[in-house]
């Protein structure tokens, strides 16, 4: 698809969104009583289902517990109705491992792991509908079940997307816009140290864009942030709501 395509004159995406604009965001936190944390989070139409446990003791070998810090462990899917292609092994393929792989390296930078040595912290995340941004959207969705199951974190941590589209850095990208093709970047954010946790290109880019492509990824990263925050907030009240009651 042509890069005039996907950005008018006028500099409206297919979607209606300028350029750096973000898809509409809208989540909910404790999702599932049985779990120590979760969330639930809608990116555009991408939507994303985030489960926590733990800290808890470490559980099969225990020669892989850390004695100074928890371990991580972090495990992407995709429901297999998340996309038009049905996948019988949504959690054994490549692409999955290489999520799950993401998602740890995201969460060690940001969880105060040293808190609990010799301990396990579990955190799942699927797909329930892919519509681009897959992994910033678990990271998001995570971000919240952490909060909500109580562990400790440096900074929220926040992802987006970004592109480049005729000279223009398009952030949060769909699934449209990342099929296209083009220069594409993938960041995981610590807003209020502006410390970046994972950043990931899929293609090369001339380093005189990379700073506007990166620009355009931190500020959508930060536009997360508000709202992610604004939801934490709202839970708390509700929450002590029904502790008064």
């Amino acid at each position: 698809m042509a890069g005039l395509e996907l950005l008018s004159e006028q500099g409206y995406r297919l979607d209606g969104r300028r350029a750096g604009e973000l898809r509409q965001v809208r989540a909910r936190m404790g999702v599932f009583a049985q779990a120590d944390g979760s969330a639930y989070l809608e990116q555009g139409n991408t939507k994303a289902l985030a489960v926590v446990y733990g800290p808890h003791e470490m559980r099969g070998a225990r020669g892989r517990a850390l004695h100074d810090q928890a371990l991580v462990n972090c495990q992407y899917s995709m429901a297999t109705f998340s996309t038009g292609e049905r996948k019988r092994r949504p959690r054994g393929d490549r692409q999955s491992g290489e999520m799950s792989l993401h998602l740890r390296q995201t969460f060690e930078a940001a969880i105060l792991t040293r808190l609990f040595p010799r301990s396990q912290i579990d955190i799942y995340v699927q797909i329930l509908q892919a519509d681009g941004g897959n992994y910033c959207a678990s990271v998001n969705a995570a971000t919240l079940a952490v909060i909500d199951a109580g562990i400790p974190m440096r900074d929220y941590v926040c992802a987006s997307s970004a592109g480049f589209i005729e000279d223009v850095p398009l952030a949060d990208l769909n699934y449209v816009e990342e099929v296209a093709g083009g220069p594409q970047l993938a960041l995981a954010l610590l807003p209020k140290s502006d410390q970046i946790a994972l950043l990931e290109m899929n293609a090369r880019l001339h380093e005189d864009h990379l700073e506007r492509i990166i620009d355009a990824a931190s500020k959508a990263c930060r536009d997360i942030y508000a709202v992610l925050d604004q939801v934490v907030r709202e839970h708390l009240q509700e929450v002590t709501l029904l502790l008064g009651k």
